[in-house]
């Protein structure tokens, strides 16, 4: 029997695409089924969370997952790289300075736990954390064969400092946006924010998906463009960004 979306508690949002909303942080994952391939974005906030992300997306698919895109280098969104050994990582171009120093890899692992993470499972995953191989600097055409590309734009800084956006072309277009985008609660700047340029990554989020496209936050519920827009407007007025 095939298995569906649903039957994992998957969202589908067009054909060969889905996502989850992960529990703890509402944090988004996302799946783009290929020829043989297979690309999730996100991995998750542990190596169990990414264990399961990759066996759901692996039944989902049919097939291995061979393509891991991260959008941002945030403990939720990376500490279960490791549970998918074998693929091919990609993250926006210096991004491997926000997750190989041992500095790095401790504010990632203080973090974790400050939000609370399990301290053993934050110190395993900050121990084994994955640097991606493939770094995007402007847009990467990726293609998953049987016609599907994902377009992947590093459309940062903003959130972070390399911020990572995925475009699923379509009938309906899917775009993941990271933590650039959230719904379930307020867009959150941390230390390594870049706020006066949080505004211009929105709008490059909406210059790649078009005022139809399905908008994928970081964390929440799936919006529009004119909610991007909208955030993106508040996030302009509360860090005093003009334009």
């Amino acid at each position: 029997m095939t298995v569906t979306w649903e039957d994992l508690g998957w969202e589908r949002l067009a054909t060969g695409v889905g996502r989850c909303r992960l529990p703890g942080w509402d944090c988004t994952a996302g799946l783009v089924r290929g020829e043989g391939t297979a690309l999730l974005i996100d991995a998750g906030s542990g190596l169990a969370e990414g264990a399961r992300l990759r066996a759901e997306a692996e039944e989902l698919a049919g097939h291995r997952v061979t393509h891991l895109a991260l959008t941002h280098p945030h403990f939720d969104h990376v500490f279960g790289a490791a549970a998918l050994a074998g693929t091919e990582v990609y993250g926006a171009v210096g991004v491997d300075a926000a997750l190989t120093s041992r500095r790095a890899r401790e504010e990632l692992r203080t973090d974790a736990i400050r939000n609370g993470l399990d301290e053993a499972a934050a110190g395993e995953a900050a121990d084994t954390l994955v640097v991606p191989r493939h770094h995007v600097s402007g847009e990467w055409t990726l293609d998953l064969g049987g016609g599907c590309q994902v377009l992947l734009a590093n459309v940062g800084p903003g959130h972070t400092a390399h911020d990572l956006a995925v475009l699923v072309p379509g009938e309906t277009e899917v775009v993941f946006c990271g933590d650039l985008v959230e719904e379930s609660g307020e867009p959150q700047a941390g230390p390594d924010a870049v706020p006066s340029r949080w505004p211009d990554a929105l709008d490059r989020l909406l210059a790649l998906g078009g005022e139809d496209a399905l908008y994928v936050p970081g964390h929440g519920a799936v919006v529009d463009a004119a909610f991007v827009r909208r955030q993106r407007d508040a996030l302009a007025a509360r860090f005093g960004v003009s334009g």
